[in-house]
């Protein structure tokens, strides 16, 4: 595969994985849960994807293949491990990018009657096409949507800073502080993408520095962001339209600034809802690719395009599944399932490191029935 994104698409591939529906959608379901503290609530499941970061910059620096968590898991901790961590890493993108489908079809029924599950059904299969493209064009696409979202992001903070009501927060902890915590797992999807993005290690240019430095931009910028923006929409909007709606950014705008920033806000979930679909189609296949060159799943999987240079069946297959998820799994499940899933993996990675410190690996394609695997320290 060939080696096309640099720090700036890495970057956005990163932020555009998790600036989606766990900002657009589920800051009123989060507010109904822990109150005018949800804020908390988003700061703690950032800070802990830090230890996750710092550990996966490591194993990027080791071993810049594609599979992420799959390729690192297997050789640290052998097949039975490796295989369920790529099945939930793969499970749990799947997943995100549909729920981001969810929401942005949401944002599109406002303005068509079109069913919701044929927009987004519609909208995965245009992204499906546009990766067997291939990744530069991905890539390409993938920066020009999270520069528009953050731009109009910032313009929404500035604009709503000066207007904040901060009677809405009292009291803060109305809820008290169990909630907080419990609805930090609840939000933990919101940064779900940021790591995953290792799983384009062999379509990265120099990824021992790229990746690591993106994805670290990527935690900080997305940090602010969702911070910033749930305090101004807290203090602009009644706490009782919060807690009941669905599109809660929207609502915040159109107190704002009425139909004007309404529209530009609904521009920008649009574009993140884009962003995180396209993201997570472009990481999660890489996972059966992985998968397959180990012989954990059929040989099908490793099928490059001679032309394109992307692995077109596994392409195929992980947008064949997101279409089913958006047809037969509800929205909390969806959330409830993929955060699980990703706290999970995070502790498997911060455990491979302590386990192999700066082991070097050896790439022997064993089957999933032989339990062992060769790791020779250096």
């Amino acid at each position: 595969m060939k080696k096309e994104l640099g720090l700036l698409g890495i970057f956005c591939v990163a932020t555009g994985a998790m600036i989606s529906s766990g900002l657009f959608i589920l800051p009123g379901l989060a507010f109904s849960k822990a109150g005018p503290a949800v804020i908390v609530s988003y700061i703690i499941a950032g800070v802990l994807c830090i230890p996750t970061l710092l550990s996966k910059a490591e194993l990027i620096t080791a071993m810049p293949k594609a599979g992420g968590d799959y390729f690192y898991i297997m050789r640290g901790f052998g097949p039975l491990l490796g295989t369920v961590a790529g099945f939930s890493s793969w499970f749990s993108l799947s997943l995100k990018g549909a729920f981001a489908l969810v929401g942005m079809s949401a944002y599109l029924s406002l303005v068509t009657d079109i069913p919701l599950n044929i927009i987004a059904v519609g909208c995965c299969l245009f992204f499906i096409a546009l990766n067997l493209l291939g990744v530069k064009e991905a890539g390409r696409f993938q920066v020009f949507l999270v520069m528009g979202l953050l731009g109009i992001l910032f313009f929404y903070i500035a604009w709503g800073a000066k207007t904040v009501n901060l009677g809405n927060f009292s009291p803060f902890f109305s809820k008290g502080l169990g909630p907080v915590f419990a609805t930090a797992s609840f939000v933990f999807i919101s940064y779900g993408g940021l790591t995953k993005v290792a799983a384009l290690a062999e379509e990265t240019k120099d990824p021992g520095k790229n990746l690591p430095l993106g994805m670290m931009l990527s935690i900080i910028v997305t940090s602010i962001i969702y911070t910033l923006v749930i305090f101004v929409t807290n203090g602009v909007l009644n706490p009782a339209v919060l807690r009941s709606t669905l599109i809660p950014i929207s609502e915040g705008a159109g107190a704002l600034g009425g139909g004007v920033l309404r529209v530009l806000i609904s521009v920008a979930a649009f574009l993140a809802f884009i962003s995180t679909a396209n993201s997570g189609l472009m990481t999660a296949s890489r996972y059966p690719l992985g998968m397959s060159r180990d012989k954990l799943l059929p040989s099908y999987f490793q099928k490059i395009s001679a032309k394109r240079k992307v692995p077109y069946a596994a392409i195929l297959f992980t947008g064949s599944f997101m279409i089913l998820a958006l047809l037969f799994l509800k929205l909390e499940l969806l959330v409830k399932i993929a955060s699980s899933i990703l706290i999970l993996l995070y502790m498997f990675a911060i455990s491979l490191l302590f386990c192999l410190g700066k082991a070097r690996y050896l790439v022997t394609g064993q089957s999933f029935s032989r339990l062992s695997i060769h790791i020779s320290r250096s």
